[in-house]
C-alpha cells in the first residue's frame, strides 16, 4: 500500500464518493443482476458466441490474425480484440512486441479468496456503522486485505437474510453459513502500471490488436465497458484511416 500513486487513491475515492460525508452517492442496481446487461448486449448483436472455448495463442501476420484454441483450432481474422487481464493477453500472444511486453506486464495480480456467505456477524455491531463496503481491520497488516461487501444493499435484494461476500479472512466466518467459494485475480496498482494506463493508445491497432480491461482504469466491471469504449473508438478511427474492407473480427 505504501507504493500506491496518492494520486490515483484521492482519483479513485473521489469517482465513487467516498470524499463526501453528508453527500453520498445513491447506489444503482440492475434487476436480475449484472447478467441482465450482458445479455442485453448480446441480444443487440450478431455474434458468433462460443463458450468454453480458451484461446491458447494469438499470431498476428501482415494481413490477418490466427487464433488458436486449446483444441488446436485455428481460425483467421482481420483484426482481435483481447478482452481479459493484461497478464492473460501477454501469455496469449506469440511474438509480443516490446512496448506490449513492457505494458502488460506492468500490472501485477493479487490472489483473493472470494466467499459467498449468511454470517452477518461479519458486520459491524452498530447498523449505523454498516455500509454497502465494510472494511476489516486485521491484527496483521501484512494479511492480504478483507472486505465485506453487502449484497443486499449493492443489488438492492429483498431477502429473510443478509448474503454478504468477504475478500479473504475465511477464519471469522462461520463455516456453516458459506454458500460458495471462489477465486478471483484482482489487479495491483503501483506507479509503474497507472503510467502502463497512459500508453493504451500506443498498443491499440498495433499488428491488428486491439486490448481492453478493467485493469485500463481502477478494475471495476464499468471499468472494462470504458475500456472497450476506447478500443472501439481507436479501432473505429484506424479503419476510417486505413480505409480497408472489413471481413472479420476476433
Amino acid at each position: 500500500m505504501l507504493g500506491f500513486p496518492a494520486r490515483f487513491f484521492v482519483e479513485f475515492f473521489d469517482r465513487h464518493g467516498f470524499l463526501s460525508v453528508d453527500q453520498r452517492p445513491v447506489w444503482q442496481a440492475v434487476h436480475g443482476g449484472s447478467r441482465e446487461y450482458v445479455r442485453a448486449l448480446l441480444a443487440s448483436t450478431r455474434l458468433d458466441l462460443r463458450l468454453s472455448t480458451p484461446v491458447a495463442s494469438v499470431r498476428r501476420l501482415p494481413d490477418e490474425v490466427r487464433v488458436r484454441t486449446a483444441r488446436g483450432e485455428v481460425e483467421a481474422f482481420d483484426y482481435v480484440f483481447l478482452a481479459c487481464h493484461s497478464d492473460q493477453a501477454l501469455r496469449m500472444l506469440d511474438a509480443p512486441s516490446v512496448a506490449e511486453s513492457g505494458v502488460l506486464s506492468a500490472f501485477p495480480y493479487a490472489a483473493n479468496e472470494v466467499i459467498l456467505h449468511t454470517d452477518d456477524s461479519l458486520l459491524p455491531r452498530r447498523p449505523l456503522a454498516r455500509g454497502a463496503w465494510n472494511y476489516h481491520l486485521l491484527a496483521d497488516p501484512q494479511e492480504p486485505v478483507a472486505v465485506t461487501y453487502d449484497m443486499n444493499v449493492l443489488q438492492s435484494l429483498d431477502a429473510p437474510v443478509r448474503f454478504l461476500v468477504t475478500l479473504n479472512n475465511r477464519r471469522a466466518i462461520d463455516e456453516r453459513r458459506i454458500l460458495r467459494s471462489f477465486r478471483y485475480d484482482h489487479p495491483v496498482y503501483s506507479p509503474a502500471a497507472v503510467a502502463a494506463q497512459a500508453r493504451h493508445r500506443e498498443l491499440n491497432g498495433a499488428q491488428r490488436t486491439y486490448f481492453c480491461g478493467a485493469y485500463w482504469r481502477s478494475g471495476f466491471h464499468e471499468d472494462g465497458v470504458v475500456s472497450a469504449q476506447a478500443a472501439l473508438a481507436h479501432f473505429e478511427q484506424d479503419l476510417a484511416r486505413a480505409e480497408l474492407p472489413l471481413r472479420r473480427v476476433g
